[in-house]
């Protein structure tokens, strides 16, 4: 499979693990973005992400989909940041927090801050 595709499999999905994610992770936030972040020692190295932009913000369907898809797009092509190293189980959300429609650059450089404030983390 290729180093910049998404699969489902490092999509975040479980309903325990959302839970836990955001009970006992850390978080930050980069503008636009708040992040969460939980990491644990694993035997294998698995990265799971949540993306969310809430309808708080952004009431049309369209406008959210399209700013989450530009959200995947930008930790898509930069997710090898995270996925070099000891071996861990991370699980990251990324939750969109501006009433603003931002361009995709913007977007790609706040994802790569985020990444890289979780990778010097960790």
């Amino acid at each position: 499979m290729s180093a910049h595709s998404l699969p489902r499999n490092e999509r975040l999905r479980s309903l325990g693990a959302v839970r836990r994610l955001f009970e006992s992770g850390e978080s930050g936030f980069i503008f636009p973005f708040r992040y969460v972040w939980f990491a644990e020692p694993d035997t294998e190295r698995s990265v799971e992400v949540l993306f969310s932009v809430p309808k708080k913000f952004h009431k049309r369907a369209n406008r959210r989909n399209l700013l989450r898809r530009r959200t995947k797009e930008a930790y898509r092509l930069q997710k090898q940041m995270l996925t070099e190293g000891a071996p861990l189980n991370l699980d990251l959300a990324l939750i969109y927090s501006s009433k603003e429609l931002l361009p995709a650059k913007t977007i790609s450089h706040a994802v790569r801050r985020i990444l890289e404030t979780v990778a010097e983390r960790l």
